[in-house]
């Protein structure tokens, strides 16, 4: 499975990387929205994990625009998985509605793996 991270958070990015490339999938890890766009412009994602509190374009941004991206390109949207500290009880009805997971952060393995599982 081909997946794009975004996160400011270098931490977050390097667990994901490392948990993610464990497990055999190909990863492309960036560190904002923008950088995100020009990655789903360039290539086809499986799956996005997306942060919501970023510098130049915040994840809700970003959601809104994968659906523009990826039809210009006349390709399937990535699944997504928002992981959030920031996330309230309506967002995550919102997200779930949409057919979007949330991870609260901090999140632990067993969550992420459960995430996967159900991909």
């Amino acid at each position: 499975m081909k997946i794009l991270i975004v996160d400011d958070e270098q931490l977050v990015r390097w667990f994901l990387e490392r948990a993610l490339t464990r497990r055999g999938h190909d990863i492309v890890s960036v560190s904002n929205g923008l950088e995100a766009v020009e990655a789903l412009t360039a290539s086809d994602f499986d799956l996005m994990f997306t942060d919501l509190r970023m510098p130049e374009e915040n994840g809700t941004t970003l959601i809104e625009k994968v659906s523009e991206i990826t039809n210009a390109r006349d390709k399937k949207p990535p699944r997504i998985v928002v992981c959030s500290a920031y996330v309230t009880s309506e967002m995550v009805e919102n997200y779930q509605n949409d057919g979007i997971k949330v991870l609260r952060k901090p999140f632990k393995l067993e969550e992420l793996e459960h995430i996967l599982s159900a991909q």
